[in-house]
């Protein structure tokens, strides 16, 4: 499975993601996303949601930086890249899309 990363250069989550891919060793598809949440239709569309990181790994997506970061560990750890890492973990995408709020707008990863 290829890995995909949706992120923003200054997020410190972002950051912190890209540190433990680079740490691991693993290759990953980078995509820079706008600063503007309300621009990043890449990350909607993948997971329903405008925050970021968002890690793609497969059908997999997860939204959260302490289960992206717990997945890479598993996934790394694993026998090999596809040694089933991705069952311990449930895509964390939004099936249905939320509409925007007032700070949508706002160039913000999670950290405020």
């Amino acid at each position: 499975m290829a890995l995909t990363l949706f992120h923003v250069d200054w997020c410190p989550d972002c950051r912190v993601v890209r540190q433990k891919l680079a740490d691991l060793g693993l290759h990953y598809e980078s995509v820079i996303v706008p600063d503007s949440r309300s621009m990043r239709t890449q990350v909607h569309d993948v997971s329903g949601q405008y925050y970021v990181p968002v890690l793609k790994d497969g059908d997999l997506v997860l939204t959260e930086t302490e289960d992206i970061l717990a997945y890479l560990d598993k996934r790394s750890s694993a026998a090999g890249p596809e040694a089933g890492a991705a069952a311990e973990f449930q895509s964390q995408a939004r099936t249905t899309p939320e509409t925007l709020d007032k700070d949508d707008d706002h160039p913000s990863c999670r950290i405020n």
